[in-house]
Order: C-alpha cells, then sequence, then structure tokens
C-alpha cells in the first residue's frame, strides 16, 4: 500500500498536536486579507485530515484562531465507511459509489455517507474493519472497510 501524501499547512495551535484529526472546512471572509491565506487554504474542503508533526515554534497571528496558528504536516485520514459485504477485499481499487438511500434517521447513514469520501473518486481499500454495527433496515449486507484516495 502507498502512504498518504503530506502537506504542510497551517492550524491553530490549541489543534497542533500529533495525531489529531479534523475536517477542513474552508475559509472565512476574514481569510481574505491575510499574508498567510495560501498556506492556511491549501487543504481540500470537507476532507478529514490527520497531524502527522509540528513544524518549529513559531507562532502566526490569527483573525480565527485567538491563541495563532502554527505549521503542522498532515495527510489525508482514511475514513471508516460501510459497502456492500459483496465489493469489500482488502487492496481493491474501485469508484466510489455510496449505497443508495436517503433515511438520514437510520443510526448507519453517517457511516454509509461519511464525511470526506467523495461519489465518483477513486479508492483503495486498506483493510476490512469488520461487520456493520447492525443489520441495514433496507436489506443490504454491509462491511466497514477502510478507504483512502
Amino acid at each position: 500500500m502507498s502512504e498518504a501524501l503530506t502537506q504542510i499547512t497551517l492550524i491553530g495551535t490549541k489543534l497542533a498536536t500529533v495525531g489529531m484529526e479534523f475536517t477542513f472546512v474552508g475559509s472565512t471572509p476574514e481569510c481574505e486579507p491575510c499574508k498567510l491565506r495560501n498556506t492556511c487554504i491549501n487543504l481540500e474542503p470537507t476532507r478529514r485530515y490527520r497531524v502527522l508533526g509540528v513544524k518549529g515554534e513559531i507562532v502566526h497571528e490569527c483573525p480565527i484562531h485567538e491563541s495563532g496558528v502554527r505549521a503542522v504536516e498532515v495527510a489525508e485520514s482514511p475514513v471508516i465507511v460501510a459497502l456492500d459485504a459483496r465489493k469489500a477485499f482488502p487492496g481493491s481499487k474501485f469508484v466510489y459509489e455510496p449505497i443508495i438511500c436517503d433515511d438520514k434517521d437510520c443510526s448507519m447513514f453517517e457511516i454509509c455517507h461519511p464525511i470526506g469520501i467523495k461519489a465518483g473518486e477513486r479508492y483503495t481499500i486498506v483493510e476490512i474493519a469488520g461487520e456493520a454495527p447492525e443489520e441495514c433496515p433496507k436489506g443490504n449486507v454491509l462491511k466497514l472497510v477502510e478507504l483512502r484516495r
């Protein structure tokens, strides 16, 4: 398996700890005039990232993070998703299409439609994480898998 690509970005000092995971939501109007904008806003919105390392001790002022921002090395986090068990094989590469279901009240809806995974994109199944936590009300036979782009 290939390792996830790493990037350097800036995040709030309170979040700048190795192992911290976050979903990048994008910029705000306050970011527009900032000279560090291109370094802060260099991640892809709605993707989950994990902090792999903190770079240096320099803290930069930020209008969003009251205690400033620091440089960190990040990589996209693998995501756990429920897939049709017939398609769940470790190492397989495929184009993701979510399970067809619009029941947002279902207890498994978020794991069947996780944040950061986009329909039509290519993913690799890193490993089978186990069985779905419960039976699908629609009758789908599901496995939990760890995906990486």
